[in-house]
């Protein structure tokens, strides 16, 4: 017979086995469920997108322009991925580095360049490096025009004589000049001062607004792209809802998050995830993500991905144990209210400064704090920006709002003595009869919400 100490040991172990088995099994579910909305991840959109764009570029200067892509010295790091320049990106699609582009429009008497109009600048082939990293494209392979929608391809080099040529007809040039502070590696510094090194005669223009005003209206294509991106950063944050509970730390609310983008297609999180407890609810830009979630917390989720180079920006607020307590359900429905009440505004024509002033006039006029006074001084940024190639978009936000821009609506109220900060995000979409909430499969109610956590509780993961 076997003892009863024995047996209780072996009915251990076996259900320490089952508990693994059930762990792996959700899992490879979740990311079965993931994949099936992998199609056609981080691939760029048709040649013929990117050639209107720069079509569209030519015809608003009046001399050459010429764009770097980043170089392979911006992340030498061996854990560093590459990632394009947005302005270089958004006229190419080309994602390899050390590249270049030049545009030439018509002369100033209105004739034809004798030449041709646009360029791409490829480095010549390193075949050390492909050893390591894989064959890249180079400027005299077959198929090149048809790879990169170029007619016209040739080794970086010959950069310098076809400006040295441009310059003898042009007297203007465009390129992308550095903001007062470049962070990081200054590729903008360097290139601009090297193109008015090279055309010392010419008077050099800042190209970006330019480009700024055509990423502002986002094409079919992008809206697909950023709708993936949206797609996969909404079920990132139900998963996190499912999960919710005092006892996990931020870091691993974000890890799972990053795991579902990433199985979606998702090329990299278009910020740094934001997950604050407690205290840290309150604070907007937080990425320390080290804290216990301790029941009766609130958490502030602001994660979203990017997929095929296009972000989403994803906010949601949860009480850590399912549940909001009267206090903390109170001053979210506030930021609900004004968050619809934006919403309801959202249409061509409206600027954004009137969006903030209604969200704003609702939460100061519903609800005060401990000391009874106005909410309006917790509400302490701006309502929302323009989504696209990154996750702050160009917006001009003195001009009014058109069909086929992408925008957040994203008021918040944060009153750190109370350890208590609320914020909703959601991702709208301008079209020519309103707006369009692209995140509307996201719950935001506080019924919503706690249903859907409710649920994850009743089908949590059985962990040994």
């Amino acid at each position: 017979m076997i003892s009863s100490k024995f047996r209780g040991a072996k009915t251990q172990e076996t259900m320490m086995r089952l508990r693994v088995a059930m762990s792996r099994c959700v899992l490879t579910v979740l990311a079965v469920a993931a994949c099936s909305v992998l199609v056609n991840a981080r691939f760029r959109q048709p040649n013929n997108e990117y050639q209107g764009r720069r079509t569209k570029l030519r015809s608003m200067v009046d001399g050459p322009v010429v764009i770097f892509g980043y170089t392979s010295k911006q992340e030498a790091g061996e854990v560093a991925v590459f990632f394009q320049e947005e302005s270089f990106y958004y006229l190419t699609g080309y994602s390899e580095p050390d590249a270049a582009l030049l545009l030439i429009p018509d002369l100033p008497n209105g004739k034809a360049y004798d030449g041709p109009s646009e360029i791409l600048y490829l480095p010549p082939r390193d075949a050390r490096r492909a050893k390591w990293e894989g064959p890249k494209m180079g400027p005299e392979d077959p198929g090149v025009p048809e790879g990169t929608g170029f007619s016209t391809v040739r080794p970086f080099p010959s950069l310098r004589d076809d400006l040295l040529n441009a310059a003898k007809k042009f007297p203007n040039f465009y390129t992308l000049l550095p903001p007062r502070e470049e962070r990081g590696y200054p590729h903008l510094a360097t290139w601009s001062a090297w193109v008015r090194e090279l055309v010392p005669e010419a008077s050099v223009s800042d190209v970006l607004p330019m480009i700024r005003t055509l990423r502002e209206v986002k094409s079919a294509g992008e809206i697909a792209l950023l709708q993936k991106a949206v797609d996969a950063s909404v079920e990132a944050q139900m998963d996190a809802m499912k999960q919710m509970r005092p006892g996990l730390y931020e870091y691993q609310v974000a890890a799972r998050m990053r795991m579902i983008h990433e199985m979606a297609g998702c090329s990299r999180e278009a910020y740094a995830p934001i997950v604050g407890a407690g205290f840290y609810s309150t604070v907007l830009h937080y990425d320390a993500l080290d804290n216990e979630i301790k029941d009766g917390d609130v958490v502030v989720i602001d994660v979203g991905g990017e997929y095929g180079g296009y972000a989403a920006d994803i906010t949601r607020t949860l009480p850590a144990n399912g549940k909001f307590t009267p206090r903390q359900r109170e001053i979210y429905e506030i930021v609900l209210g004004a968050q619809n009440a934006a919403l309801d505004a959202i249409k061509p024509g409206v600027q954004m400064s009137a969006l903030q002033k209604i969200a704003y006039d609702y939460i100061n006029t519903h609800g005060h704090d401990k000391q009874g006074e106005p909410l309006g001084k917790y509400f302490i940024h701006g309502l929302g920006h323009g989504l696209g190639l990154d996750v702050h978009d160009p917006t001009d936000y003195q001009r009014p709002l058109r069909a086929g821009m992408a925008i957040t609506d994203e008021p918040g109220i944060y009153i750190p003595e109370e350890n208590l900060g609320v914020r909703i995000e959601d991702d709208v979409l301008i079209t020519e009869d309103g707006h369009r909430l692209m995140t509307e499969r996201l719950p935001r109610t506080v019924e919503e919400v706690e249903k859907v956590m409710a649920e994850g509780r009743e089908h949590a993961e059985v962990r040994p």
